[in-house]
């Protein structure tokens, strides 16, 4: 079926401005999401595969996978030690050198193999990929399913501690009438989805195939929640509209304006007239694209290239996630969560296929509204900006980017990873921002 290129949905003015944000960011020390040669995410075939079946799937990783692990960890190789005091070029020495040193003598993999072992997990193939997916139902009568998309660096294990606060809200202070049941698919090309062998496998792509997976399971009316690439998948959901969605919930909204992205892609002073939160977003977001974002300039570039490291070394791995919104993995979580997201990352070999999505998504800025055409959303939609995210969306782009914001607020805890950091927190947000299309 053939349609309409990207290029040809955005109109020349759009055009002009996105290429000026891409071509500034990438000659600046960093950019968010760089101009890469992909295609635009085309219109797939229909996403129906002879072998729709839902299979059930438990993670079983051979003992000689972990034993390779730990050699690989053992014979580590060092770099030499930074020449600052700070952060500022990386992730410190000492510290990597403790946290592989932990990961190479007391971390369990078991103990988060047993984890995920515990909750109802799938497999289902959606247009020629094998897609894994959690999947718990609520006890609770008339409970709303919703589908969770993690990001990049995260996995499903960044939202296993939201699914009891969900599914049974009472034992946690909520109501049952707030119930959820919930699904957490790994995308494809990350942890025990399988790796797509062609192109085309953008948020517009991953947006229909969970759109075939709620189908598949069933469901005639849910919603949609996501965060980094979670919220690009979803509001692509939200534009295609497919039967039974209800509205979505995002944690990194698409909110900056055209004219305050220009002004970040050309590296100059803010537009003038912002109020005090949108100026403090424009200046978080002018320091992440030139100091902090390196990794994306790879990956939406070169995936290939970064995958031969970062798949051959655990330590390369784990210094290149730990480093990510300049060290929140350190800064807001425990060790061993990360590590189990790391562990995952390194015994399904996921890092070079997990890497192409920010080449797949063809240099579109995750949180520019026009680059990711939030005036074609009409479904109702919700924001939570969690104070340690790295950047802040003020209600005013929020309200200019999404013409029917029914929920917006600014949680008092909580980064990046939020389900993962407060999931109670978390979990209370998706109650509020989802009760006024329960009876819809």
């Amino acid at each position: 079926m053939a349609t309409q290129p990207e290029s040809d949905v955005i109109n020349p003015s759009r055009r002009q401005i996105l290429t000026a944000f891409s071509l500034g960011v990438a000659a600046s020390a960093a950019s968010l999401l760089p101009a890469a040669s992909a295609p635009a995410d085309t219109q797939a075939a229909p996403l129906t595969d002879p072998g729709d079946a839902i299979r059930p799937f438990r993670v079983n990783i051979p003992e000689a996978a972990l034993v390779d692990l730990k050699r690989r960890i053992r014979d580590t190789r060092w770099p030499d030690k930074e020449t600052v005091t700070d952060r500022s070029q990386g992730n410190q020495l000492a510290k990597m050198q403790e946290i592989v040193s932990y990961w190479g003598n007391g971390y369990d993999w078991r103990k988060a193999e047993a984890k995920l072992n515990a909750l109802p997990q799938f497999v289902t193939t959606i247009d020629g990929v094998d897609i894994h997916f959690i999947h718990v139902r609520s006890k609770h009568p008339n409970a709303l399913p919703v589908i969770i998309t993690h990001g990049w660096p995260g996995s499903v294990i960044e939202q296993i501690k939201v699914i009891g606060p969900l599914t049974d809200p009472i034992a946690y202070g909520g109501k049952a009438e707030d119930a959820f049941d919930v699904v957490i698919p790994s995308m494809p090309g990350y942890g025990f989805s399988g790796k797509p062998t062609g192109t085309g496998w953008g948020p517009d792509h991953i947006a229909r195939a969970w759109a075939e997976l709620m189908k598949r399971l069933g469901y005639t009316r849910y919603v949609a929640q996501g965060g980094d690439w979670g919220s690009p998948v979803s509001e692509a959901m939200a534009r295609q509209a497919p039967a039974g969605l209800r509205g979505i919930h995002i944690n990194l909204p698409a909110t900056v304006p055209l004219d305050v992205a220009a002004a970040l892609a050309s590296g100059g002073p803010a537009p003038a007239g912002l109020s005090d939160k949108e100026h403090a977003a424009f200046d978080a977001l002018d320091n992440l694209y030139k100091k902090k974002r390196a990794y994306a300039a790879i990956m939406g570039t070169r995936p290939q290239m970064i995958g031969y490291a970062l798949t051959d070394s655990p330590a390369g791995l784990a210094a290149f996630i730990y480093d990510y919104n300049n060290g929140e993995p350190e800064r807001l979580l425990a060790k061993d969560d990360v590590l189990d997201d790391i562990t995952l990352y390194w015994l399904t070999n996921s890092a070079t296929s997990a890497a192409r999505l920010y080449w797949e998504n063809g240099g579109r800025p995750v949180v520019i509204a026009a680059a990711q055409k939030t005036d074609e959303i009409s479904l109702p939609v919700a924001i939570t900006v969690f104070p340690d995210e790295y950047y802040q969306a003020p209600e005013t782009w929020a309200r200019r980017a999404f013409r029917n914001l029914i929920y917006f607020h600014e949680a008092d805890k909580g980064g990046h990873f939020a389900a993962w950091e407060q999931p109670e927190i978390f979990a209370q947000e998706l109650r509020a921002a989802f009760r006024s299309l329960r009876q819809h």
